[in-house]
């Protein structure tokens, strides 16, 4: 995987160039702290420049206030928090103007940063300064509205420099409140050196900025999306969702649905009531749902009027209740069944299903019947969610008369799998251990309690080894689903973005591939409805670019280029950021979708791109396109200088080459397992190495990584099945001499 190109040598050259130009000449602290202004100076200079953002919070429908600064005409830059997602946004000057908003003219969620376009560009800009090596101590103001008190000044120094999670962060010795995120941070000349992010929660007199250096690289490569889109990020599809009660904020990334607040109704109550209604008796509703506070509620609801009467399920305190609702307060609230579930997982993930038929009502918990009760006062009507009280709820996998899940519903296969656990427990636990506990506990006291330690310790143990197993289960039920995606397809008919989401669901198992692919069906749906009826390829093709980079933001990771998340398609859909292997399959899937296919992978070195090969044409024809610069069209003059720059590399015909589609899962599995092996944890490449050699076999490479992890894991017996192959296939490229000496390496490790 190639490196960042952002910080190359002539942009370099360029920005010390136009430095004094633009920002002024650079001062040495002790020069600043002879001609540096006043507090009172820079207040006055700078509040012009300075804007109040606000935004309607969803959670209680009060204003949320937060601070922005004009860095160029029309574009004030501010933290994201400070903006939210899905909703319109208010601009403030300090002379009392209302800016409108028209775009979010670029975004990173990781840095928590966001530039917005108004239509006003009259405004004067602060200048921007350099946070390169800013010494601790030196002396800042920032300017913001603390708790809505408007363009306040408050000074203080540098204290260090934090890292948070990859990000540089800016340590202040300033009080951080509310109402400064966004705000500037100064130097003594005036200069913005950091945006205020983020408050101590160790004490009220630290506070942290993000440097300014970040804004720029952000200002330099910009992903705008148009306010009208803007206000869909996130939201529930009205077609298939409806949500009730305001003041809880429901909102959806591709496979989970969240809702945080509390409802209007009595209790905190919200409701979300999906838009297709059973259409027969008996039918079934199931999701999965995480609480983040058990003191809370929130599940199922069924047999809805669309009002204040329906039927709920739900974990609250800790058990699962049955619920009628005949009205909207208390007094029509009657608790059919209250009950403690040993199946129910505080805190985790929970499977809940309710089976209604004419007279009974059916609820599980995780496969475990929990009650079943005749009540028949509420039929038909919708099905949905619900949650109650300041409780933050996640749902994934809603269904409704959906197929059972086998694992929660076979008896058989359940009592199998518990079978098999307690074999694997009685063989790993010591016997006769609790028998000579007891016989010690009469006896010697302080050696039976150690021996209890000892016990603990074994059940640690066993405890993790039963962890191990889950996760390996997982890997290779993954491995599994790959492998029968693959078989018997030709190359054209593999689903990629199914098998680049397995690729993102082996590190994450609750990952719902169903919904993503959903999700890129309804976006090929968007671009369908814009096309004319007899639109070309051609035409089909510059649509779909307008609509991902321009309409909705899709842009090539700037700032956190080597970050797992580029690489998981998951997150690309859901961030709108990614690499350029990633956003290329976003494009092809789309293309495939609307019908060309005539848009292949070209797997530059370095750098993947498209390339459009029109039926009939020729070399003159095709077309490059750089979906990492925003679905850019590049000749191959342009081609040849991207691979020069990423890779010092000539580029050759085979580099131009169609890539096939294992070809490409191969290339997006590599760029992980370079990450894994750099990262100082090599362990984490083992399952992606599993899952490329289910892709491609015969890739000699990886088979040896894999038997070298495999070896210094002490998994000898794999090991060695990795051995045998290579010394019986024998790869080109491949020292079969040392694979030799690794073989009897192993081969004596299991003698021991």
């Amino acid at each position: 995987m190639r490196a960042s190109r952002i910080h190359t040598l002539p942009a370099l050259l360029g920005l010390a160039f136009f430095w004094p130009l633009a920002f002024g000449p650079l001062a040495s602290p002790a020069e600043e702290a002879e001609t540096g202004k006043s507090a009172a100076q820079i207040a006055e200079e700078s509040r012009p420049s300075l804007v109040a953002i606000t935004h309607r919070s969803r959670a209680d429908g009060g204003q949320r206030e937060g601070s922005g600064f004009v860095i160029a005409p029309g574009l004030i830059a501010t933290n994201l928090h400070v903006i939210g997602d899905a909703r319109p946004i208010h601009v403030t000057t300090s002379d009392e103007r209302e800016l409108t908003v028209n775009t979010v003219h670029a975004s990173d969620r990781k840095l928590d940063l966001a530039i917005l376009r108004v239509d006003e560009d009259d405004l004067p800009a602060l200048p921007l300064g350099d946070s390169t090596d800013l010494p601790d101590g030196h002396s800042v103001v920032v300017m913001g509205n603390p708790q809505g008190l408007r363009f306040s000044v408050v000074e203080g120094i540098i204290s260090a420099t934090r890292d948070f999670d990859g990000v540089d962060m800016i340590q202040l010795a300033i009080p951080i409140e509310p109402g400064n995120s966004g705000g500037p941070l100064l130097d003594r000349q005036g200069r913005v050196i950091g945006i205020p992010a983020m408050k101590s929660h160790l004490t009220d007199n630290i506070g942290f900025a993000i440097p300014v250096n970040a804004l720029k690289l952000l200002l330099d490569k910009p992903n705008p999306i148009p306010m009208e889109r803007w206000v869909t990020v996130g939201q529930l599809s009205p077609r298939k969702w409806k949500a009730l009660q305001a003041g809880a904020r429901w909102r959806q990334r591709a496979g989970t649905i969240s809702v945080r607040g509390a409802g209007a109704g009595f209790g905190g109550r919200a409701l979300c009531l999906f838009q297709t209604q059973p259409q027969k008796m008996p039918y079934e509703v199931a999701v999965k749902v995480k609480l983040d506070d058990e003191g809370g509620a929130a599940g199922l609801v069924f047999a809805s009027d669309g009002g204040d009467r329906h039927y709920g399920f739900y974990p609250s305190g800790g058990q699962i209740r049955l619920t009628h609702f005949a009205g909207p307060d208390v007094f029509s609230w009657n608790i059919l069944a209250d009950r403690s579930v040993a199946a129910y997982r505080p805190g985790d993930w929970n499977h809940l299903r309710v089976v209604v038929d004419d007279e009974t009502i059916t609820g599980y918990v995780n496969g475990e019947e929990v009650v079943s009760l005749s009540h028949k006062a509420l039929r038909g009507g919708q099905v949905g969610l619900c949650k109650f009280r300041q409780t933050e709820a996640s749902f994934q996998q809603f269904s409704l008369n959906a197929p059972r899940d086998r694992i929660h519903e076979d008896p058989e296969l359940k009592e199998h799998l518990e079978m098999a656990l307690d074999q694997w427990l009685a063989a790993a636990a010591g016997k006769d251990e609790a028998e000579a506990s007891k016989a010690l506990l009469d006896e010697n006291p302080k050696t039976a309690r150690m021996l209890l330690q000892d016990k603990a310790r074994a059940l640690d143990r066993q405890a993790a080894a039963l962890r191990r197993w889950a996760v390996n289960l997982h890997h290779a039920e993954v491995n599994r689903e790959m492998a029968a995606l693959l078989a018997n397809r030709e190359e054209n008919e593999i689903d990629l973005v199914h098998a680049g989401l397995l690729i993102a669901k082996l590190a994450n198992p609750d990952l719902d591939v169903d919904a993503y692919r959903r999700e890129l069906d309804a976006m090929a749906e968007e671009i369908r409805a814009t096309l004319a009826p007899d639109a070309g390829e051609k035409a089909i093709l510059t649509q779909t670019s307008d609509y991902l980079f321009q309409q909705l933001g899709f842009h090539g990771s700037r700032l956190d280029y080597y970050s797992r998340e580029n690489s998981y398609l998951n997150a690309v859909l859901e961030d709108r950021e990614g690499l350029p292997i990633t956003l290329s399959v976003l494009y092809l899937e789309l293309a495939q979708r609307l019908g060309v296919k005539n848009v292949v992978g070209i797997p530059l070195p370095g750098h993947f791109v498209v390339q459009h090969r029109p039926e009939g044409g020729d070399e003159d024809t095709r077309q490059l396109i750089d979906v990492f610069d925003a679905g850019k069209p590049i000749s191959l003059q342009e081609a040849e200088t991207i691979v020069s720059n990423a890779t010092g590399l000539t580029l050759e015909q085979r580099h131009i080459e169609p890539a096939g589609k294992k070809a490409i899962l191969v290339r997006m599995l590599r760029n992980l397992i370079n990450i894994d092996l750099n990262s100082g944890d090599a362990t984490q490449a083992l399952p992606r190495l599993d899952l490329l050699l289910t892709i491609a076999p015969a890739e000699a490479s990886e088979r040896l990584s894999r038997a070298l992890l495999l070896y210094q894991a002490n998994q000898w017996a794999r090991a060695l099945e990795d051995i045998e192959w290579i010394l019986q296939e024998q790869p080109a490229g491949i020292h079969l001499d040392r694979v030799e000496e690794l073989r009897r390496r192993i081969e004596a490790a299991l003698e021991k």
